[in-house]
């Protein structure tokens, strides 16, 4: 079990809070509504990992740290849609008839914009490890969509994508929605993602973000009425009304 409480909690409550992590729970403790500290019972390794792997049949993995090594291994041995950003394990929840068919209409947009380009375009679950710059240890996320242009000199054995993807697209939901346009543009950004549109179904909105140099470039929000030509889909007029079913 984890629970959240804020750092003033904790100096009032301390014992308390030590007993329940003694009982092998977890506590986060939150500093001016962030995150600063979290509390888990002291266990070797091997004793941390078995219990983590207990609970990979089920959505109490979200949230948890672990390393990467322990990431790919739990990965390895469940079906759940897991991501690992900044550290944490993110279980992904199934999407919903309407991120469905916006992710169909995008597909069909992107894939006919790159008819004769060599980039080809990719939807969820697709793999990504994502090395942010000066990071040692990369996220790995899996992209609601995604354009490739540099596929043929990134695929490793059993094949895995290890490059960085020119375009990702990422639908916003009410889980996602914080995530979407913090953590992951964060990621896209310092990766060397040179383009990130992030979708929103329920305001009929498109925000795109270029980068140059794993810095912001240009941010621009686009209505459903409107258009915008794309750069990494070579200067394609992109009409926003195509996006939404």
């Amino acid at each position: 079990m984890k629970r959240t409480i804020t750092a003033t909690e904790l100096k009032q409550s301390l014992g308390e809070y030590l007993d329940f992590v003694n009982d092998n729970n977890e506590v986060v403790v939150t500093k001016n509504g962030h995150k600063i500290v979290r509390i888990s019972p002291y266990v070797r390794d091997y004793e941390r990992y078995s219990l983590l792997k207990e609970k990979v049949a089920d959505y109490s993995l979200d949230g948890t740290r672990v390393s990467y090594e322990e990431f790919m291994e739990i990965y390895s041995k469940t079906e759940l849609r897991l991501e690992f950003i900044n550290g944490e394990i993110i279980v992904r929840s199934s999407p919903n008839m309407f991120h469905q068919r916006i992710s169909g209409e995008l597909y069909i947009l992107l894939r006919s914009n790159l008819k004769d380009s060599p980039c080809e375009v990719f939807y969820a679950p697709f793999d990504v490890h994502f090395y942010k710059e000066n990071f040692k240890v990369p996220d790995v996320m899996q992209p609601d969509l995604l354009v490739v242009c540099d596929l043929d000199e990134n695929i490793q054995e059993g094949a895995w994508y290890q490059g960085t993807p020119t375009l990702v697209v990422e639908i916003l939901s009410t889980s996602t929605r914080s995530r979407d346009m913090v953590d992951k543009l964060q990621t896209y950004m310092l990766s060397g993602v040179s383009e990130y549109w992030i979708v929103d179904p329920d305001n009929k909105l498109l925000l795109v973000y270029t980068f140059t140099n794993k810095k912001m470039d240009t941010f621009n929000t686009y209505k459903q009425t409107e258009s915008f030509k794309s750069p990494s889909l070579g200067g394609s007029l992109i009409e926003v009304e195509n996006i939404f079913p």
